[in-house]
Formats: structure tokens, sequence, C-alpha cells
């Protein structure tokens, strides 16, 4: 009796094992949490700030129409190569050391924004900054995987990704003040400035967590192989996919929302400003409770949920928004179920791998992310000049069904039944 329920209690996947040790807060952890909570504030609210100014920085540059979007692909591409760069030398080297890299080589980015006088000044700027977040983008997600126990990482995870949301919501129309005030540089200042407090937070209060490092040679060939290994395994091959169709739903929902609510409910811009400032409002309320929420329910049942109500309320938005104040119950609603499943989702991959190639598959997941988000809006500007709006809610209502598909089929959650882990500092942290 006793054997059948050890046995029971252990993991039954092929998920790495987490080590048993004491589950105890180490000090400095409030200023850990800020530092990554100010690192990804700064780096979400200068991506967001572009689409807003575009206009203004093609009048000051002149810049025409047709090539301003080149400045957010330039950025997108630039993520999804350094992502994969980095994944690797964070594996052998500590993140750390990538992330003091990252906030160092983005402060520059941003501050030399400010020279900026011509599109292809800034469009080097932009993918400047593109291979500093592509450096952050995985590390980041990474630290918390190494330094908080499994059973916590939901919750850390929701508190720090509440900063894109708070990005949203004071970032943006703070930017979009000082551009209207100051001209288009003045926000990239502005981000510089908190980019470079963070560097400083974690120069200063982030230690690195001792795990085990990756010890091989560290070679183009061996990163290849050892990406390749990963998508080998259909767990970490599922993780990839679930990353890409995650971001590949939301840019064929969101990117044409706001023209659909223009031509068919003559909302304003205002209006559009105010429905993504309560859709902000709903991510920062919801990511912190979802991923702590995840701790104790498990990942993949907030995750599965939190997909079935997003595929309700997607084929539904042609329908119900008859009126454009209906827009922002169900916009609310529906960031709500996106925030509920990012960070869950976040904690639930960093348990798939040991700690030496954690790096690599987060990196991985982005990178495909990125592509995800970038296919994601070629298709929807397709599927909307062709067939309107109804076919882009379609569309992406199918692409987080075959998420959930994923999640419940491939990605396994450990059994944390009696294991409580604490994070190890290294002596030279």
């Amino acid at each position: 009796m006793i054997k059948s329920v050890s046995r029971s209690l252990k993991l039954k996947t092929a998920t790495p094992s987490i080590p048993t040790v004491q589950a105890v807060s180490q000090p400095g952890e409030r200023l850990i949490l800020f530092a990554l909570w100010l690192l990804v504030f700064s780096a979400s609210s200068q991506i967001m700030i572009i689409s807003p100014m575009l206009p203004q920085i093609g009048a000051q540059l002149k810049i025409p129409e047709a090539w301003q979007g080149t400045l957010v692909s330039s950025y997108a591409l630039m993520v999804g190569v350094c992502a994969l760069v980095t994944g690797p030398i964070s594996d052998k080297f500590g993140r750390r050391r990538v992330l003091l890299a990252g906030t160092g080589l983005m402060t520059l980015a941003l501050a030399l924004h400010a020279a900026a006088a011509s599109y292809a000044a800034l469009l080097l700027m932009r993918a400047l900054a593109g291979a500093a977040g592509g450096v952050l983008s995985g590390a980041a997600v990474s630290y918390v995987g190494d330094y908080f126990p499994y059973e916590r990482r939901g919750w850390a995870n929701g508190l720090i990704m509440s900063s894109t949301a708070m990005g949203q919501i004071l970032g943006v129309p703070l930017g979009t003040l000082l551009a209207g005030r100051y001209g288009f540089r003045a926000p990239f200042l502005l981000f510089a400035l908190t980019m470079g407090a963070t560097f400083l937070l974690i120069w200063r209060f982030v230690p690195q967590p001792k795990v085990r490092r990756s010890t091989g040679r560290l070679t183009i060939r061996v990163a290849f192989k050892s990406y390749v290994e990963l998508l080998r395994r259909p767990a970490t091959l599922a993780a990839a996919a679930t990353y890409a169709l995650m971001f590949l739903s939301i840019a064929l929902y969101v990117i044409y929302l706001p023209t659909w609510l223009t031509i068919e409910h003559k909302a304003s811009p205002a209006q559009i400003a105010s429905l993504f400032l309560v859709g902000g409002i709903a991510n920062a309320m919801t990511g912190p409770a979802a991923g702590k929420l995840s701790d104790r329910l498990g990942r993949k049942a907030l995750i599965l949920s939190s997909c079935g109500g997003l595929i309700v309320l997607m084929l539904s938005t042609t329908f119900l928004v008859r009126a454009f104040w209906v827009a922002y119950p169900l916009f609310f609603l529906l960031m709500m179920f996106v925030a509920a499943r990012m960070s869950p989702l976040q904690a639930l991959l960093s348990a798939l791998v040991e700690d030496e190639q954690r790096g690599k598959l987060l990196s991985l997941a982005i990178s495909v992310g990125q592509l995800g988000f970038a296919a994601g809006g070629a298709l929807a500007g397709i599927a909307y000049t062709r067939h309107g709006y109804v076919s882009n809610t379609m569309a992406a209502a199918v692409a987080v069904f075959l998420m959930a598909l994923l999640v419940w089929r491939y990605l396994p959650e450990p059994n944390l039944v009696g294991r409580l882990s604490a994070p190890h500092i290294a002596p030279d942290g």
C-alpha cells in the first residue's frame, strides 16, 4: 500500500524532476521582481509606442507610408534571430550576465534614437533595439525558471508580465504626450532612462541562481544541433508550436479590430485608445492573480479554460458588438483570458527541460512566437480585405483551439506533491 501511494506521487511524465529543498524566501526577492518588472515594462513600452507614432515619425523624417511598417518588422526580425543566438549563451554563462548585456545594449540603442535624423538611421536603431530585445526576452523568463521553485513560477511570471499591461496603461499614453510636445525621439529617451535604471538594479540586486549550466562547446553547429534536438521531442516541439499559435491568434484578432470598429461603429481615435486602456487594466488585474492561481490548481487547467473563453468571445465578437460600448466589456473579458494563459504557460514551459536547456527552449519559443505574430499580421490583412472582420475572428478562434489541443495532448505538467524547492544562489552571484 505504501509503495503504491509512493508511486502515485512520482512525476509520471518525461519532465525533469525538481530538487526537493526547503521552500524559503530569499533576501531581496522583491527587488529581483521589481528589476524584472521594470525590464519588461521598458521593453514592451518602447515597442508599443511605435504604432501610434508612425504618422508623426513619417512626417518628421519624410518616410513614405509604405515603408513605415518596416520600422516594426526590423525590430521583430532581430528579436527572433537574437533570441535564438542568446539562448545557448545564457545556458552556458548564466542569465545574470545576459540580462546585464541586454539591458546595457537596450539602454544604448534607445538613447541613440535621439540621433536618428533619417529613415535609414532610425531603421538601424530599431534593429539594434530588436537585437537587445532578443537578448532579453528569453533570459528574463528563464531567470524566473532558475530562481523560483516551480510551484511559485506562475505567481512570479504573472507579477512580472503585468508590467506589459502597465506599459499599455501608463507607458504608451505618457510616451504619446511626450512625442506630441517634444517630438518622436522623446519617448525613446524616457524608456532609455528606465532601462538604464533596470541595468543598475540587476547589477546591484539580481544574483546568479546556482543551477546546472551547459558544459559543452559553444559553437554555431552545436547550438543548431541543440535546437534540432529540442524540436525532435514531442513536448518541446509542441511548446514552440503553442507559442506560435498564441501570437498568431492575437495578431489575427487584434490588428484589424480598431479598423473594423472605426468603419462599422464610427469609433474615434480617442475611443479606440480608451478601449485598449480598458484591455490593459484587465491584463494588469488578471496576470498576477492567474499566475498565483495556477500555482495552486495547475497550469494546464487554467490555460485550457482561458482558451475556451477566448474561442467563445472571438467567435461572438461581430454578433455581439452592435454598438461601440459593447466592445468595452467584451474586450475587457478577452484580455482577461489572454493574461490568464500567458503566465501559466511560461511557468509550464520552464519545467519541460533541464536547467542547462531552459534558455534555449524559451528563446526558441519566443523566436517562433515572433514569426507567428508576423504571419498573423500578414494573414489578418488578407482575411479582412477579402472576407471581412468575421473571417479574422474565426481564424483567430481556430488558432486558439489548435493551441489548446497541443497543450492538452503534448505538454506534461509535473506532479508537485511533496516537491518544494527554493533557489540556490551562486557564491559569485
